[in-house]
């Protein structure tokens, strides 16, 4: 796997010690060398499309917003968008020619609203709470609350929004937490929200009867279902599958149900998703049973 694949799966930015363990010391300074990925000035690395949006907002003289500003602003995203996110004043007027190339927004921004640039960091998260795709808002919100951004002022921010994707935007910023590990998981959990009868926490500690099994991605603590988001990065090698294999082993000696799911799933294809969890739902509520037909 190569550092932008990586860093494409870490959600368009990440730490050095993150993206070193995805890859390699090697690898990953090789790519700063040949401008693969960015240093940003907050102590992370991001992808070379951070510094095209700030050039595409320049050349229409607008601003950076929605993903392009969260990347701006260090935080993970579900999917680095394919253009830059620009937002102009409602009344500008805007060639053809400068739309190509942008995903153009219409706002009229206060001072307080942009800086340096791009969209505050209250703007940004306003701006991605109403995101078409309800898994990137959350994946964003959650980055943001790791980020150390309070989880009372989006809450608030976000009671006091007023117009389209307001409820959305409120649900969201409710359901945010800064546990949840990275965007893959975010949109996992995000998924699960809509399976009827299931409820799962990030990072909850599960024991047997005297011993730690672990730490699982997500939970139900009632229907006893452990939701892991696997990257082949992560869990590809064989000490690693020997690792993995031996901790979802001891979930299921005590009663758990583990379900993997694999990134491009979860990020392409969340129907499928959904459908299995509701038949792990179904099948734990319903105490369905399986017997072997007689020959």
């Amino acid at each position: 796997m190569s550092v932008r694949e990586a860093l494409v799966q870490l959600g368009g930015v990440a730490t050095r010690p993150g993206l070193v363990a995805a890859t390699s010391r090697a690898q990953v300074d090789a790519a700063l060398d040949e401008g693969e990925i960015l240093a940003l000035a907050r102590g992370r690395y991001a992808l070379p499309e951070a510094d095209e949006a700030r050039q595409a907002a320049h050349q229409v003289s607008g601003t950076v917003s929605h993903v392009s500003a969260a990347l701006q602003w260090g935080w993970s995203v579900k999917q680095v968008p394919l253009l830059p996110d620009v937002t102009l004043p409602r009344s500008r007027n805007v060639t053809p020619a400068h739309r190509t190339g942008i995903t153009l927004h219409r706002a009229d921004l206060t001072l307080d609203d942009v800086v340096d640039g791009v969209t505050s960091r209250e703007r940004t998260l306003l701006d991605c709470l109403r995101l078409p795709d309800r898994g990137a808002a959350q994946a964003i919100a959650d980055s943001a609350l790791r980020d150390g951004f309070s989880d009372k002022l989006l809450v608030r921010l976000a009671a006091d929004a007023r117009g389209p994707g307001v409820l959305q935007a409120r649900r969201v910023a409710a359901n945010a937490t800064d546990l949840a590990a990275n965007p893959f998981e975010s949109a996992l959990r995000d998924i699960a929200s809509d399976v009827p009868g299931l409820a799962v926490r990030p990072q909850v500690p599960v024991f047997g009867r005297a011993e730690f099994l672990g730490r699982p991605d997500l939970v139900d603590d009632e229907l006893m279902i452990v939701l892991e988001a696997d990257s082949f990065e992560w869990h590809g090698g064989r000490a690693a599958l020997q690792r993995d294999a031996r901790r979802y082993n001891r979930f299921v000696a005590h009663g758990w149900l583990v379900v993997r799911f694999a990134w491009e799933d979860v990020m392409f294809d969340a129907p499928y998703v959904r459908e299995t969890l509701a038949a792990l739902v179904h099948g734990r509520t319903q105490c369905v049973c399986w017997r072997v037909r007689p020959a």
